[in-house]
């Protein structure tokens, strides 16, 4: 017993280097090199929560503003665009393009469908969409969706947001997303979940 006492205080001593406990952090002894390593042993008077947290602080939502690392897609460049109905005087045009008016707007009511079809495989990061309101009473549901290389859709977001004469002016959305490999981004918007006879609207599509 008196043997192992003894073995074990002198490992002890060779781990603290005369103190105890040891310091030691994720990145000594046999974890070392380990996909956890490296934590850094804080310095006397350190602040623990300093050492252990990377911060940055953002913005919510609708709010959030673009980034260095944002750059929009010129649409008209990159993708073709099939759309079910368009006003003469309010083209897809107007959505996807800055400067070409405000925004896009169906020739009849019901649900309509805006499709990009991109020339090749791109990463998407960044969707944002801004619809404008109208004085009727209604509640509107837009469905987003993405298209892979082996055709599979998948749904990124589906939202109903309700218009009025005493709501607001505008509902924005800006989605940060991580889409890898993307042909087809398709947005279904259905202006009245209730029927009646609003037509379809957008006044801007921008993707990242």
């Amino acid at each position: 017993m008196r043997a192992r006492w003894r073995a074990a205080y002198q490992t002890r001593r060779r781990l603290s280097h005369g103190r105890w406990p040891p310091r030691l952090s994720w990145g000594d002894g046999p974890c070392a090199g380990a996909a956890f390593a490296l934590r850094p042993v804080p310095r006397p008077g350190a602040n623990p929560l300093e050492m252990a947290v990377r911060k940055s602080i953002i913005t919510l939502g609708g709010q959030d503003r673009p980034t260095d690392a944002d750059e929009w897609m010129e649409l008209d460049q990159v993708a073709r665009v099939e759309v079910t109905s368009e006003d003469p005087e309010h083209p897809i045009e107007a959505a996807l393009l800055p400067g070409r008016g405000p925004g896009w707007r169906a020739s009849r009511p019901g649900p309509q469908t805006i499709r990009l079809v991109f020339d090749g495989p791109r990463h998407v990061r960044r969707v944002r969409l801004r619809f404008a309101a109208d004085a009727v009473a209604r509640t509107q549901e837009f469905v987003l969706r993405w298209v892979n290389a082996a055709s599979e859709p998948w749904e990124v977001v589906r939202q109903q947001w309700n218009f009025g004469a005493d709501g607001p002016a505008e509902e924005v959305e800006d989605y940060r997303v991580d889409l890898p490999g993307v042909i087809e981004l398709v947005l279904v918007v259905t202006p009245d979940i209730s029927g009646g006879d609003s037509p379809a609207s957008l006044a801007e599509l921008r993707v990242a």
